[in-house]
């Protein structure tokens, strides 16, 4: 199975410093995806999200475990030690935290893990889904019946976290696998809330229909930066080859 990629990471038009962090690794016989999106101010959402990144991608490649999904559990889990470890030895990264989504592409499997609001979506037979979900307060009142998916969208406290790497110990991470037909045609995106914040889902599955990635890339961040860019904006996308 032939995967191509392309991924991007800029500033936006509001901010000063790019928080978020992402990065793709040609690994053992798969390919692993890792989007961070740093929390935290005085540049400390700067250094956990490069903490991140690079704490997830040593453990997994050092890691003993057969099992893939564990593999991303356990590497989030050494990211999330790392994080703390840093900001209780350091005044400057006191209190930095970072969301996390990791995608490891094996053969026909997709194992992923996640703990934020940076998503992953699966494009295929023209259809996308929103594999993840968000850890969020908004999140929570949609699950709790008190707003419709509607209000969810502009909600106010959109950008509050309930889970993040780097906030407590133990952390819940959710992990799980997926299958797919080895001669099926698909696509993966991982992306921080600073995409898709600003395009709607059904804006994400229109462009993903197209097969050229740069051409997408573009597209992707044309359209933010005409809306205002108002947030870093990170995305990886990814699609096999048939």
């Amino acid at each position: 199975m032939k995967l191509n990629y392309i991924y991007s990471s800029r500033t936006g038009l509001r901010r000063s410093i790019n928080e978020d962090y992402v990065d793709v690794f040609e690994v053992e016989d798969g390919l692993l995806a890792i989007v961070c999106d740093g929390l935290g101010g005085n540049k400390a959402g700067e250094v956990a999200s490069k903490l991140a990144v690079s704490s997830i991608y040593n453990s997994f490649l050092s890691s003993s475990a057969s099992d893939y999904k564990t593999r991303i559990h356990d590497s989030i889990k050494f990211a999330n030690s790392q994080l703390i470890s840093a900001s209780s030895n350091n005044n400057e990264y006191k209190g930095m935290a970072t969301t996390s989504v990791v995608l490891f592409l094996n053969k026909n499997l997709a194992y992923w893990g996640h703990v934020g609001d940076s998503r992953l979506y699966y494009y295929s037979h023209n259809q996308i889904e929103q594999v993840t979900k968000d850890h969020s307060f908004v999140q929570k009142l949609l699950d709790d019946g008190y707003i419709s998916s509607k209000d969810a969208e502009h909600h106010p406290h959109k950008n509050v976290i309930m889970r993040a790497l780097g906030d407590k110990s133990n952390l819940e991470i959710d992990t799980d696998i997926i299958k797919f037909h080895k001669n099926e045609s698909w696509k993966f995106l991982l992306c921080t809330d600073g995409v898709s914040n600003v395009l709607s889902k059904a804006e994400l599955a229109q462009h993903l229909s197209n097969d050229n990635l740069e051409f997408i890339s573009k597209s992707f961040s044309q359209i933010i930066e005409e809306r205002g860019a108002p947030d870093n904006y990170s995305f990886i996308i990814i699609s096999n080859h048939i």
